[in-house]
């Protein structure tokens, strides 16, 4: 079973899904795609992107989506690491590549009309010596290859704060794998095939997430919405529209609904909601209070990375009993909080976050293999987070080892900063990072968008985080911007705003 597809006023039966994901693979296999090459993807969510994405899992191929939001030099970069041997994208993202040579054949893909009026653009588009992709389905003749029983993984690029993102590559999926998947994805997600699913996809799908929620989501349930950009009033509209069930979410979401005016809000009939799942960062325990007094227990949560799958999940009673917790360990998967030395730690003991799953297979970085190795300890994986365990096995987050601010070596967790400056009204959102401090090593910085037309200042900031935080957790270094720099999920590029700051110093971030 697919799922019918809708973006704006054009709908996809999933009769018409299943045969473009055919024609597809069929036009890979020409291309010379094969088990365990690549397929490079420049596309926001749009129907070619389950259509690519599926149709690189019939061939055993890793479907490999590109942040858009990258410069040209880093999508080149993605594209020969991965050894892509084409590239399908929208016409107006692949338009910036126009002067890189070594590019694999291009598929363009034309912009429709609803994603054009979300973003400003003009709707189509072409590219030079682009292939169109409604000619590539076209020409597909014959049959395609015997599809493999489970596909690849998406192979994703991580970010990171520092270098190039890394390609997580992973092993073909086992049985074993695909029964623990089903029952990770039902707990964590609420997708299952056995009840009626609406789902609205509300973030991008290069990210790993959304991706492994959408592709699910194809294949059970009986309609995705696209919605092209997220908007918080359009969101409640959509919901109310198609009677949307299930959603994945980020926390900046959440922020952005609440700000909503009261009368906004109330003007939106929300009952269809069952499952709304949010992950990917911290959400601040007020913003989740608030969001489940609205929508009521509908709000689940989980916690994971694009190397471990998901790790843990709780619900809104869990939420309101456990106030930050990320949940506890799904079935299959086993979590450890390590000391310095590798020893296990006590309930409430701080260490690094371990985890081992039975729901993944193993993965490496493409062509980093030396990296991959240093995140295991006895079998166990780490991605730098730093967190502890109470005494039911509930775990909790202070902060990745990497965004962690070592001042006059105190260790200052961000997360706790930004669901203080979150709390304080006219704060409309929040960036706190470490910079550069000839005394200390690090001082705290915090980049703040506020409400419109409210002003605030540095003083008035830092004084009423005096009341919440502990005068060394007070942020040293204030500025305030209009807008903050965001990916299309609404998610800060805190990298952009770190960068000026340490790229004179002795040292990297």
């Amino acid at each position: 079973m697919t799922a019918r597809l809708v973006a704006g006023e054009r709908s996809l039966a999933p009769a018409e899904l299943d045969e473009q994901v055919r024609r597809a693979a069929i036009a890979m296999a020409s291309a010379g795609i094969e088990a365990g090459d690549t397929v490079g993807l420049l596309l926001r969510n749009d129907f070619p992107f389950f259509v690519a994405s599926l149709a690189a899992r019939w061939l055993g191929a890793y479907a490999t989506p590109v942040n858009w939001h990258s410069t040209p030099d880093e999508i080149s970069y993605v594209l020969r690491d991965s050894g892509a041997k084409i590239l399908i994208g929208h016409t107006d993202l692949l338009s910036p590549l126009t002067s890189l040579t070594g590019l694999p054949p291009v598929i363009e893909v034309s912009v429709p009309r609803d994603i054009a009026a979300a973003y400003g653009l003009t709707p189509g588009g072409t590219f030079p010596n682009g292939t169109h992709w409604d000619d590539w389905l076209a020409g597909a003749q014959g049959d395609p290859p015997t599809a493999w029983p489970f596909g690849l993984s998406a192979m994703i690029y991580t970010s990171g704060t520092t270098g190039r993102p890394k390609g997580v590559r992973r092993a073909p999926l086992t049985p074993e794998n695909d029964f623990a998947q089903q029952a990770i994805f039902e707990a964590a997600y609420g997708l299952s095939a056995d009840q009626p699913m609406v789902v609205m996809m509300t973030g991008p799908m290069y990210h790993s997430a959304p991706n492994s929620y959408g592709l699910t989501a194809a294949g059970s349930a009986e309609k995705i919405v696209l919605q092209p950009r997220f908007d918080a009033e359009r969101l409640l509209e959509l919901v109310e529209r198609h009677r949307v069930t299930h959603m994945h979410m980020v926390p900046t979401m959440f922020v952005r609904l609440l700000k909503l005016p009261e009368e906004v809000r109330a003007r939106y009939d929300l009952s269809s909601l069952r499952f709304v799942v949010h992950g990917a960062a911290p959400c601040p325990v007020d913003v989740k209070r608030r969001m489940i007094g609205w929508w009521g227990p509908v709000i689940h949560e989980y916690y994971g990375s694009t190397e471990t799958g998901l790790v843990t999940v709780h619900d809104s009673a869990t939420a309101l009993a456990r106030p930050g917790t990320v949940g506890r360990a799904l079935p299959g998967v086993t979590v450890r909080v390590l000391g310095e030395e590798g020893q296990p730690l006590p309930p409430g003991g701080v260490g690094d976050v371990y985890v081992r799953s039975i729901a993944v297979p193993d993965f490496t970085y493409h062509g980093r293999e030396d990296e991959r190795a240093a995140m295991e300890r006895g079998g166990f994986m780490t991605v730098g987070d730093i967190g502890w365990l109470d005494e039911d096995g509930y775990l909790f987050l202070c902060d990745r080892r990497r965004d962690m601010i070592i001042s006059g070596g105190v260790n200052i967790y961000p997360a706790e900063i930004e669901a203080a400056l979150l709390a304080i009204a006219g704060v409309r959102d929040c960036a706190v990072f470490g910079v550069p401090d000839d005394e200390f090593g690090e001082s705290v910085c915090a980049w703040i968008e506020p409400d419109e037309g409210v002003t605030l200042t540095k003083e008035n900031v830092c004084e009423e985080l005096a009341t919440r935080l502990s005068r060394y957790k007070l942020p040293k270094v204030v500025e305030f911007a209009a807008e903050l720099p965001r990916e299309d999920s609404g998610k800060i590029f805190k990298r952009r705003l770190r960068e000026p700051y340490w790229s004179g110093a002795d040292r990297t971030i």
